[in-house]
Parts: structure tokens; sequence; C-alpha cells
């Protein structure tokens, strides 16, 4: 993708934005740091749990039961200090960098995930190159080499093909899988040429470093956390894997409905290549009105406490082109579509064989 590419898409995802901005209150764009004490209150849930956790040893078979509510607990506080460091580094949160850098840090070491990388592959690749050839989060193509990454996404993904315990097993790994397949293609090659994962960026040499040397940093504080567990099998299970599989397939229960049965578009335009959910309230309140994602790619910057105005807005002025769905139906429309994409707006199998017209542009052509 060109300059001029990167300067179309901006316009075109900017289009909704001017129109829509004078709409809404001021107070929907100051930066709201009562997400910064959500982020550590969950920060505090892990270091409880795992303080717990260390005494499971002690604990009587009959009643190590009683810990499965506290590592769920834990999983959900996996999935909202993704949500609220998603927020924090869109700079919706604070604006002081270095505050920035350091709770963003702090709120990715579960994910795995350096923060450098994050402001790369997600604030600067997927943002502004969403759901088109040059985004890293989209499905795989069907002409692209049969790969080790594409094969995941074939075998683990939700899909019309998946297996259930390949689905299972997906939920629960996917975001490590992501993590690996971006960080080794720029940690190790740093090349447009990598094929194993759906499209290869550059980055600059001092981000490189940087990352590399953030991702040793969380690699240890997981090491710390396994040792402070003494690497026993009961606790690191239920304290470590357990949570982290939770906060894992809670995450990507959203991300898998973000783009993947949207089309494919040229121009980065949000009313097509993104989907908003409804999901029950409680889920809203709990992380931090993810499922507004259409809106968040308008307004990025934006305090999600106010999306539901954009929604609005959005029902108002763009109801033809607005994908707002059931989260039942979007998880439906997952699992009886292929996960490649034959082109823009046809999905096929990993055979090729398969013809399946993307969904959502099928209703918005009826």
């Amino acid at each position: 993708m060109t300059v001029c590419d990167d300067e179309q898409n901006l316009i075109r995802q900017g289009l909704y934005a001017k129109k829509l901005r004078p709409l809404l209150p001021e107070r929907a764009f100051i930066p709201d740091k009562n997400k910064l004490t959500i982020q550590l209150i969950n920060v505090v849930i892990l270091l409880l749990g795992w303080g717990i956790a260390s005494y499971l040893d002690e604990w009587s078979t009959y009643l190590l039961w009683l810990y499965l509510p506290l590592a769920l607990v834990m999983g959900n506080s996996i999935v909202v200090l993704l949500f609220s460091s998603h927020e924090l580094m869109h700079n919706s949160v604070i604006k002081n960098y270095r505050l920035i850098y350091f709770f963003g840090f702090l709120g990715m070491i579960m994910l795995g995930m350096p923060p450098t990388f994050w402001k790369v592959v997600h604030n600067r690749e997927h943002h502004n190159k969403t759901n088109s050839l040059d985004d890293p989060d989209r499905n795989y193509l069907s002409t692209q080499p049969n790969t080790w990454g594409k094969w995941i996404q074939d075998r683990f993904v939700p899909s019309a093909e998946v297996h259930p315990l390949g689905l299972l097993l997906g939920m629960t790994s996917a975001w490590a899988v992501h993590n690996f397949r971006n960080l080794t293609s720029v940690l190790l090659f740093n090349s447009k040429s990598v094929s194993y994962v759906p499209a290869a960026f550059r980055i600059s040499t001092k981000e490189r470093r940087l990352i590399a040397v953030e991702w040793l940093a969380i690699v240890a504080i997981h090491g710390s956390i396994l040792a402070y567990l003494q690497f026993h099998p009961l606790k690191v299970v239920l304290a470590y894997f357990f949570p982290i599989a939770i906060g894992y397939a809670g995450s990507m229960f959203y991300i898998y409905t973000n783009h993947m049965i949207c089309e494919m578009t040229d121009i980065n335009d949000p009313l097509i290549n993104s989907v908003s959910l409804r999901v029950p309230k409680i889920f809203d309140l709990l992380h931090l009105n993810f499922s507004y994602h259409t809106e968040h790619h308008i307004f990025p910057g934006m305090n999600s406490n106010y999306y539901p105005l954009v929604q609005e807005l959005l029902q108002q002025h763009y109801p033809e082109k607005y994908n707002l769905i059931d989260v039942r139906e979007a998880w439906y429309l997952l699992m009886h579509t292929p996960r490649h994409y034959h082109d823009e707006k046809i999905f096929t199998d990993w055979s090729g064989k398969k013809s399946v017209p993307c969904p959502l542009y099928k209703a918005a052509k009826e």
C-alpha cells in the first residue's frame, strides 16, 4: 500500500467522523482516567488470585473446586486488561506518553504483547488498513501459500469446516498464535515477503530492538509468576493456564466477529469492513463497550462510554450500511462460512472448491 493509498483510506474513514463529530458532546473526547483504575483493579485481582493459589497444595482435594470461580474471574480480568490497555494506547485514557507506555506494558503482560508492537500491529497497521490486502489481522487468501499459519487458521478458527475440538483449542490459544506469528515475522525477518502471515509488514530498527527487549521482559515476568507458584502442576494449571485460556477465549470471541465475516475493502470503510455486536448489557459493562467495534474504528481515541451515542447516530444516518448484529447471529455466520477469501466478497475453504458469498455483503445488496 502506497502513501497515497494510506491517505485515501484515512480520508474515506474520516468522512464519517467529520459528519458525526459535531453531533457528539465535547466530554466524549476527554480522556477517561477511570479506565486506569479499572486496569489496576484487575491487576490486583490477578495478584490476589496467585496469592491464594500459592496455598492450593494445602487445600483438601474436595475443596479445590472452590478456586474455579476465582480462576474464572481472573480470566475475565485478562480480557479487561486487554480492552483497557487497548483504550489506553489509543490515548483515550491519559495523555502522558510515559505513563501510557508504563501502564500499557503492565496491562499487556498477561497477553504476552509488547506495547510497542501493539502500537505497530494494531494502531498503525490494522486501523489504517482494516480488512484490506495489507491488514495483518484479516483472513488468509485462498491464493496464498499453504503455510503453517494458514493451516492453523483453517483448523482452529471458527468456520463451517472446523472440528469442535479444534475450535476449543483454537479459542484458548489463538491470541498466543497471533502474537507468535506476527512477532517472529518482524523480529526474525522484518520483510514484506514473509508468507506465513496474512499480510507482512516492516518496522524500524529502533522499534525492532525495543519490541525484542519488551518481549524478553514479559517472558521473564511470566517465568517469575510460574516460579512464585513453585512450578507446582496444580497451582500452574488452576492459577496460570486456566485463567489465561479463559482470558484468551473471551478476547477472541469478540475479535473473531470484528472483521472476519466482512468483505475485504480496498478503501478503509468501517461501515463495511467492521461489525458491532448486540450483547447483554452486563458484558458491555464488564468489557468497556468493546462490542461497539465499528464505532471504535470511526473514533479510536474516543471515550468508549459514549459509543452508544455514536451507534444511535450511525443507525440514523447510515442504516443501510451499518453492520449491527446480534452476537448469536454473528457467531452463527462465523460457524457457517469458510474462513479464507477467494476474493473480496467470496469465502472459500482450504481446497478452494467452495464458493460462499460474504453474508453481510449479500444482506446489504438485498
